[in-house]
């Protein structure tokens, strides 16, 4: 069977995986085999979510009623009831239902009603609680196919110690990325000298390591000194993976959607507010703007490096009329020209701008030019693939250290939008 659980955690506590691996050892202890304890992140941007919208699933041989029944039971017990958002679903199944709707939940948006209908149809057990939303999340990780896979080991604190400062050693942490980079990722933040693997909500999770498989994230929690966990486990999952990610193109862009999208950057990237970098790319006629926001950090230097004319591939979240960048592809770099009014080689003065279409005239002796000043800078970007540090990157997005998107390898265009499911 599989058991699909989601909504059951809050930003004030508790987390869905932590409620998943201790019903995974009561399984056990109930003499059934847990086969696999999955992590599935779904659309990062349905407004619903309590904080990063995963839900878990567990492959299980045994009783499927014995199962339902000590599932609903955990949820009682451990989700938190108190928050407005947290509304817990329950699956159980005999065999996956369609995948279809996992992949229209890590893309797009569901109803709970979808979600009912394939339950019903696939004569699942399952029970929501509250207003049932944690059925959709339930049902999608129930019915998850990974085309892509990662691994990520869970650490769990003692509940004593919820709500109080983790204690885990920062340097062994920085030991663990050195000595297992590019097997184990996002562990730290090494350019920013921030620690990104251990959360600050008052939850059970102590840290979690990411990486390609069991072995090396194993390898790299072996080299974290902390408080004595409680519980830990591993669980496959989807993170990493740009699961989230659909072909898309300029001016057919859907609100809360994640794409990759091409364009030629129309205008320099300008600096506002708070620090936040913007720029427009065009295809055609069509044009949309794209943001790299402060908790980004150096990734903005990169964004302020690029010139109009370039070709871009960037990828993210299109969200309030913009794609809210987590890597770009600098495809075919412009030439940087800067364009300046000609010197008078009389005066050796600056000419200004004698009117449009008139060319330039000299203030001071009258002296006329008809073509400004060009100028080529050298560039210090290269064509390439360029991300958001570890610190701001998202729990779907795939690093650069796993290698560059499937879709545009070869310098491939981009294609048809995918049709979007109404």
């Amino acid at each position: 069977m599989l058991i699909g659980i989601d909504d059951t955690d809050s930003p004030a506590g508790m987390c869905t995986t932590y409620l998943g691996a201790v019903l995974a050892r009561r399984l056990i202890h109930n003499h059934m085999r847990v086969r696999e304890a999955r992590l599935v992140r779904l659309n990062p941007n349905v407004t619903f979510k309590t904080r990063g919208n995963a839900a878990v699933a567990l492959e299980v041989e045994g009783d499927p009623d014995r199962a339902f029944t000590l599932a609903c039971a955990i949820v009682e017990e451990l989700a938190d009831f108190s928050c407005d958002k947290t509304n817990p679903g329950v699956v159980v199944v005999d065999r996956r239902p369609d995948p279809a709707f996992y992949q229209r939940a890590v893309t797009d948006f569901c109803e709970i009603s979808d979600a009912v209908q394939i339950l019903e149809a696939a004569n699942a057990r399952y029970r929501g609680w509250k207003n049932r939303r944690g059925l959709i999340g339930a049902t999608a990780a129930v019915s998850s196919i990974f085309a892509d896979a990662t691994y990520e080991i869970l650490a769990y604190r003692d509940p004593s110690r919820w709500g109080t400062p983790r204690e885990v050693d920062k340097e062994s942490l920085f030991a663990a990325e050195e000595a297992t980079f590019p097997h184990t990722w996002d562990t730290v933040d090494v350019e920013n000298h921030v620690v990104v693997c251990v959360p600050h909500t008052p939850d059970p999770v102590l840290f979690g390591i990411r990486g390609e498989s069991p072995p090396w994230v194993m390898a790299a929690r072996s080299l974290i000194e902390s408080e004595k966990p409680v519980l830990e486990q591993i669980w496959v999952t989807n993170q990493g993976t740009d699961a989230h990610l659909i072909p898309g193109t300029c001016g057919a862009l859907h609100e809360g959607l994640s794409y990759q999208v091409r364009g030629v950057v129309a205008g320099r990237p300008t600096t506002g507010a708070g620090g936040h970098v913007s720029f427009v790319i065009r295809d055609g006629d069509a044009e949309v703007r794209c943001m790299a926001y402060e908790p980004t950090k150096n990734f903005r230097d990169t964004v302020r490096a690029l010139v109009p004319g370039d070709e871009i591939v960037t990828v993210g979240s299109f969200k309030k009329g913009s794609i809210n960048l987590e890597k770009m592809n600098l495809v075919v770099p412009a030439r940087d020209l800067r364009i300046k009014a000609p010197l008078c080689s009389v005066c050796n003065k600056r000419m200004t701008s004698d009117g449009k279409g008139k060319g330039y005239k000299c203030r001071k002796c009258g002296a006329h030019a008809k073509d400004p000043e060009v100028q080529e800078c050298s560039r210090k970007l290269s064509a390439g693939w360029y991300e958001v540090p570890p610190t701001a990157r998202r729990h779907l997005a795939k690093p650069l250290c796993r290698g560059v998107p499937e879709s545009t390898k070869g310098d491939a265009i981009i294609g048809l939008i995918r049709k979007r499911h109404c």
